[in-house]
């Protein structure tokens, strides 16, 4: 996941129900002390406005990352190397695709219809993760996405299956299951050009190193630096801070590194015993803000590649309402 939604002050398309409900001090109170009991929040429940907010912002960035998410992948569903691998790879995007469509669904609970969650997406209002804005130069880059971008979404992604909000947390738990089928076939794919050729052994140094910090930036800025962290984890969205997470996924992949015969590009990795994690080194944040502000690798084509697919859809969503609206006319007419 792709959870620097959190960290981002972007609009977000309005929500319904938005006016201040009468009692409002009680029902807050009555909400907060729901979260300090574990509780879940569902859709027919009043929350701070806020908090839906909130919500909307993280639970559509998120739903836009894994559809933007299938573009640096599928540029190479043609090129796959063998069959089998193919069939894998078409299967991966399909999964991030339904991804997609289970948290469009989530976050229309809280009133934002998905119609208007896409226009934010089309016309640059909202983000998704900056990690999908860098190419997929070899075959090797598909298996890093699948080892180390998905081994970081999943880093973040667990702890959302907490979440407070009764409709992310369920989306999340599936979401989660399959991210982690991702992740290893992602792994069994570099695996397999770590025992081949010195010529494929260097094609996945090559994709590791281009890989590599982008990922590790995945968790967002330093605690520090956070702009909503500390009140999303008040309200139980959250559960671990960008730190923590970011500081877990590379204590959990320096030893998978290893067995893959890999170095990870940063000479100041290193276990510290004292502390009982892996000290690492400086994160280019100018870099990431560069990138979260749309002056990536691919910020330009990933953008026109979504509007391109939307405009050439039209046709499909306006087929798909007339029927709506021929069966529902049709059952009136039963019914009268």
């Amino acid at each position: 996941m792709y959870t620097q939604a959190l960290d981002l002050q972007t609009p977000v398309p309005a929500a319904t129900g938005s006016a201040a409900p009468v009692g409002q001090d009680l029902r807050e109170h009555a909400f907060n002390a729901r979260l300090a009991d574990g509780q879940k929040i569902e859709a027919q429940d009043w929350m701070p406005e806020a908090y839906r907010k909130t919500l909307v912002r993280q639970i559509s960035q998120h739903a836009h990352s894994e559809v933007v998410g299938m573009l640096p992948e599928g540029n190479w569903v043609t090129r796959a190397p063998s069959l089998k691998r193919k069939a894998i790879l078409l299967a991966k995007i399909q999964d991030e695709g339904g991804h997609g469509l289970y948290l469009y669904s989530a976050a229309e609970t809280l009133g934002t219809p998905r119609e208007a969650m896409q226009q934010a997406l089309l016309s640059g209002a909202s983000k998704y993760s900056s990690i999908f804005n860098y190419p997929t130069l070899t075959w090797a880059d598909v298996g890093v996405i699948g080892w180390l971008v998905d081994g970081a979404a999943i880093m973040n992604q667990i702890p959302l299956c907490r979440c407070s909000y009764g409709p992310y947390a369920r989306a999340m738990i599936r979401i989660c299951k399959e991210e982690s089928f991702h992740q290893r076939q992602g792994f069994d794919s570099l695996l397999a050009m770590m025992r081949g050729t010195a010529a494929q052994r260097d094609m996945v140094q090559d994709a590791v190193n281009r890989w590599w910090w982008p990922v590790v930036m995945m968790f967002g800025p330093s605690d520090g630096q956070s702009v909503h962290s500390a009140q999303t984890m008040n309200w139980g969205i959250k559960r671990i801070s960008n730190d923590e997470l970011r500081q877990k996924f590379i204590d959990a992949t320096v030893p998978q590194a290893q067995l893959l015969g890999v170095s990870l590009p940063d000479p100041d990795l290193k276990w510290n015993a004292s502390r009982g994690h892996h000290d690492f080194g400086a994160i280019d944040w100018d870099e990431f803000w560069r990138v979260v502000g749309g002056d990536g690798p691919c910020n330009r084509e990933r953008l026109h590649a979504r509007r391109t697919a939307h405009d050439k859809g039209a046709w499909v969503r306006e087929a798909a309402l007339a029927h709506a609206n021929k069966t529902r006319a049709r059952e009136l007419g039963r019914a009268a």
